[in-house]
């Protein structure tokens, strides 16, 4: 019991402190909001808005979340400031449980031998797409896991030579091919080795281009066709990786790859150094798609499994 609450306490540690930007942003403005109130009335409930707004939330769920403190306080009568972190918590906490079906993701995906799970990642140059495939294949190993990496990013010479590096450090083979080759062959080649080799996990990297929403769908189309040949229903899950520092930007990149594909799950990236953390709220409760994983640090541990609840008591405790 003992080193499983030191596990536990140790990733707290690690999410309280890579949401520390965040969070200081957040309560400061807070504090500004209500600063000479001693109840919430209409005029804090505005600032509230501002705040969260520019706190990278998104319009959108700032309205439903307003709504939901303004139900709340009608409902009690009465709250004063003092309860707000509280109920923003609360109220967060409830929104984003009610919207999606599942919470976080998992390192320890039961496998059958011959059929591994297999999982696309997409995403823009940028967003620290490599670097997750490297931190998901580490941790999947240390689940016991048997992990192979496709290197299918084969426009830029730069993307292989990052996931063979990553490859080496967590100690799985990546399958590759010349530069300019065709993506799709490349994860054909990858599944086949995986296969052969009764290995439980396949990650495959593909192109972080947005070119033309048609391109990327043919493209994507295509390599996912080619891997049904080698193992029938691939890919089980379709990761996109955002760069949580980018706040509003990242949510027009949600926007454009949920039209050229269809994406199952959701990592969001880089929430260590910067304070537009609030941009997982938003985008977790506007695309009905689960945020299996959130990145907080450079650290090849430093992939955790997103838990909604752990999130808000995190930003907002």
């Amino acid at each position: 019991m003992g080193i499983f609450s030191f596990f536990s306490r140790e990733k707290k540690e690690v999410l309280d402190q890579g949401l520390s930007k965040t969070k200081q942003s957040v309560f400061s403005k807070i504090a500004r909001a209500i600063a000479g109130k001693s109840e919430i009335d209409d005029e804090v409930l505005d600032n509230l808005e501002e705040v969260l707004v520019t706190s990278d939330v998104g319009v959108e769920t700032t309205l439903k979340i307003i709504d939901r403190v303004q139900k709340r306080v009608a409902r009690d009568k009465f709250m004063n400031t003092n309860e707000l972190n509280k109920l923003l918590k609360d109220e967060i906490a409830q929104l984003l449980m009610e919207n999606n079906t599942e919470d976080g993701g998992t390192f320890d995906i039961p496998t059958t031998p011959g059929n591994p799970y297999v999982i696309m990642i997409v995403g823009v140059n940028g967003v620290g797409k490599t670097t997750t495939i490297g931190k998901l294949a580490h941790q999947y190993k240390k689940a016991g896991k048997k992990v192979y990496l496709g290197a299918a990013d084969t426009f830029r010479a730069a993307a292989v030579e990052q996931l063979v590096e990553w490859g080496h450090r967590a100690d799985v083979p990546v399958i590759k091919q010349g530069m300019g080759s065709d993506p799709a062959s490349v994860a054909y080649d990858t599944l086949s080795s995986a296969v052969a080799n009764n290995a439980d996990v396949v990650i495959i990297d593909t192109a972080g281009r947005l070119h033309n929403k048609v391109g990327l769908m043919n493209e994507l189309t295509k390599i996912k066709n080619v891997m049904q040949k080698v193992v029938p229903g691939a890919p089980n899950d379709v990761m996109l990786v955002l760069d949580g520092s980018t706040g509003q930007n990242a949510f027009e990149q949600a926007k454009q790859f949920t039209k050229a594909t269809e994406v199952t799950s959701l990592a969001i990236t880089k929430l260590d150094g910067t304070a537009k953390g609030g941009v997982v709220i938003g985008i977790s409760d506007q695309f009905k798609i689960p945020v299996k994983y959130i990145g907080l640090g450079e650290g090849i541990d430093h992939l955790q499994i997103f838990n909604r609840e752990e999130f808000v008591d995190s930003l907002f405790g």
